[in-house]
């Protein structure tokens, strides 16, 4: 009798301890659900759409290893721009630039170099009507050195081009007016021009798409750069000596020195172009960073962000997709493959992505997608977003929402698939778009229909690490590189 209590007791005992072993086990998958579908979502308080007034500077980028250039919004706080000559663009502002450098980024994959006459004397049409990308709203600068001695100028910095220049004395036709004084080659003792005869003036063909001229009198050679809004710089070509740091200096560094320059460009000295061509500073000072370089850009006009030459030895998580061709343009191109959405994969077909093709483009400011693929996130998002007002339709973007009563929002996390299985979380700061809270706008667009390419756009891109590895040929992302 005592040996059956006995066997009773440890099979109760055994019972008792599975059922402890089911429960805390179910607990356990319980808050792994939880933890999981939480870290599809984000809970946003709406006072953090509201802009500062104050500089924040990002303590994250004093961590980075190599050539580091401090990289702030041209009408933010932490800018030095004169609020006069520099007036910030509205939210609708922005968006009809940013169209503008959509449809000419696909002129430029549709068409080729046009010639019309320029101002300067040339022996040659090099002057095209239209063409190039536009420099859209162009507001992440970055400060350079050029000269001896060094003047410092602030650049737009833009993947999307690949010459740099700046306007220069004496300005034989027209310069418009920018924060810092306008560069003086005369003052200069390491400027000199390029020859029209020079390997370096006929490899503008490719950097600018357009063909280079010639001086008639004294056998320099000439650049355009002409944007699709109908900007423009033309001028000298010439060489200098760059600064990026007191211990970063790039010798001979060949650029555009501007003598008619018109446009959109108001308060920055000129572009600094980080294209693949090899006019670009990428390739120009591909024996100091090796081809090498990343940015991170802040997610509001009140932080800053970070461009970095070289490898960046400090930073991590950083996951990596092949770059794709862009039939043979100077465009970083991409393999997207899906979209998730709250952590669930869209049903989009992988042809809609690979039958338009990708690229990423830091100019460009709302990602654009295949008709279909932004169909289907549209359907989406609203799904998950009912428990808000939907508005009226802002400019590009039609999936709108009232926020003005609310103190805090919750919306579903977006995630993009790229080749190599790299799957990128966009940052909460990287989903809406919008100057009122009475019309927060979902930060997507769709393109008129799947033939249109893709563009990967820099409210996606903000805090993420953003690596362009040319001699690997890919491209990394990795998370909370600067606020």
């Amino acid at each position: 009798m005592v040996m059956k209590n006995s066997y009773l007791l440890v099979i109760f005992l055994l019972s008792s301890s599975f059922f402890l072993f089911l429960v805390v086990a179910r607990k356990q998958h319980d808050l792994e659900t939880k933890e999981a579908v939480s870290n599809h979502y984000h809970n946003l308080q709406t006072a953090s759409f509201i802009p500062s007034s104050i500089c924040t500077r990002s303590t994250k980028g004093d961590k980075k290893r190599g050539t580091t250039l401090e990289v702030v919004h041209k009408h933010g706080p932490c800018s030095t721009f004169n609020k006069d000559m520099t007036k910030p663009l509205s939210a609708e502002e922005i968006l009809t630039l940013d169209q503008d450098r959509v449809e000419s980024i696909r002129s430029q994959l549709t068409t080729n170099t046009h010639n019309k006459n320029d101002t300067l004397g040339t022996s040659k049409a090099t002057l095209p009507a239209k063409s190039g990308t536009t420099i859209g709203s162009g507001n992440y600068i970055v400060k350079v050195g050029l000269g001896t001695p060094k003047k410092d100028l602030s650049l737009i910095f833009d993947t999307g081009s690949n010459l740099a220049w700046t306007q220069c004395r004496p300005c034989s036709v027209s310069c418009y007016a920018q924060q810092e004084p306008i560069f003086e080659p005369a003052s200069s003792t390491t400027y000199s021009n390029i020859s029209c005869t020079a390997p370096e003036c006929s490899a503008l063909t490719s950097a600018t798409g357009n063909q280079p001229g010639c001086t008639r009198s004294s056998s320099r050679c000439l650049y355009s750069a002409t944007y699709g809004d109908n900007s423009f710089s033309v001028g000298y070509f010439g060489k200098d000596k760059l600064t990026l740091t007191s211990q970063d200096v790039i010798d001979g560094f060949h650029f555009g020195c501007g003598q008619d320059n018109e446009g959109l460009f108001r308060g920055a000295a000129g572009l600094l172009g980080l294209g693949p061509d090899k006019l670009s500073i990428v390739s120009q000072s591909a024996d100091k960073y090796g081809k090498v370089f990343s940015y991170c850009l802040p997610s509001q006009a009140s932080y800053t962000g970070s461009l970095t030459f070289g490898k960046n030895e400090a930073a991590k998580n950083i996951v990596y997709t092949p770059f794709s061709d862009v039939k043979g343009r100077s465009l970083f191109g991409l393999e997207l493959e899906a979209i998730f959405v709250g952590g669930k994969r869209l049903a989009i077909s992988p042809t809609v992505f690979s039958s338009s093709g990708t690229i990423i483009d830091s100019g460009t400011v709302i990602t654009r997608l295949p008709a279909t693929a932004y169909a289907a996130l549209r359907q989406a998002f609203r799904a998950e977003m009912t428990n808000y007002t939907l508005t009226e339709a802002f400019e590009i973007l039609d999936t709108c929402y009232d926020f003005s009563n609310a103190k805090t929002i919750r919306v579903p996390g977006i995630s993009m698939l790229f080749g190599g299985n790299t799957r990128v979380d966009i940052s909460d700061q990287g989903i809406l778009f919008g100057d009122e809270m009475s019309q927060r706008c979902l930060a997507f667009a769709g393109n008129k229909d799947d033939s249109n390419i893709g563009i990967f756009g820099n409210v996606q891109q903000v805090t993420l690490e953003v690596v362009y590895d040319l001699p690997g040929g890919k491209v990394g992302f990795g998370h909370g590189a600067c606020t």
